[in-house]
């Protein structure tokens, strides 16, 4: 598989290698941010078992909050693709806006303006410091690809991605789209 440079909007899809890391095992990251300083980005197949309201009772909505990576795990992050009700909001790219004003966020949801086809929350985010993505790469830990979804990628069904990922490589990869999580346990 060829892997393209990476750039914020791409996604970072885990080679089946990545077995023992329970972060990163079958993840796809989108890069929200990527420079010479770093690179950040949310994992978007992991949701959790917690909805946004049982993180904020005051939210009354069931939207699913994933694990976006192993940093600040206490904190919440979003993405979204309403950047005309949400002020604030970073351009990642392609229709793809990060974070904006939390308090109209909760607003918009308690008024049936914003529903879980528009927005995703995450706990924590994923982290690199300088040149560690580019090492990681290097080490092929990671395929990066364009986002082919663009901003419906929110609405991406999560559960079977990374394996839908492994069977569009094709060849050698196929075969992992089949292949128990964690090897051991076959």
């Amino acid at each position: 598989m060829i892997s393209i440079k990476p750039k914020k909007g791409n996604l970072l899809i885990a080679e089946p290698s990545i077995i023992g890391d329970m972060s990163f095992n079958r993840s796809i990251v989108l890069l929200a941010d990527h420079n010479t300083d770093g690179s950040i980005g949310f994992i978007l197949n992991k949701p959790l078992e917690y909805t946004i309201q049982d993180l904020i009772p005051e939210i009354e909505a069931d939207f699913k909050v994933y694990n976006g990576g192993p940093v600040e795990q206490d904190n919440l992050y979003f993405i979204h693709k309403v950047p005309e009700l949400i002020p604030d909001s970073i351009e990642i790219s392609l229709g793809i806006f990060w974070g904006g004003d939390f308090n109209k966020v909760a607003e918009l949801i308690a008024e049936n303006k914003l529903n879980e086809k528009h927005i995703r929350f995450f706990l924590g985010y994923s982290g690199w410091q300088a040149k560690q993505l580019d090492e990681e790469l290097r080490l092929n830990s990671w395929v990066v690809t364009e986002n082919i979804y663009k901003k419906e990628i929110i609405e991406k069904n999560c559960e079977a991605f990374w394996r839908e990922k492994m069977l569009e490589f094709g060849g050698e990869y196929s075969i992992w789209s089949n292949a128990p999580e964690n090897p051991s346990l076959n």
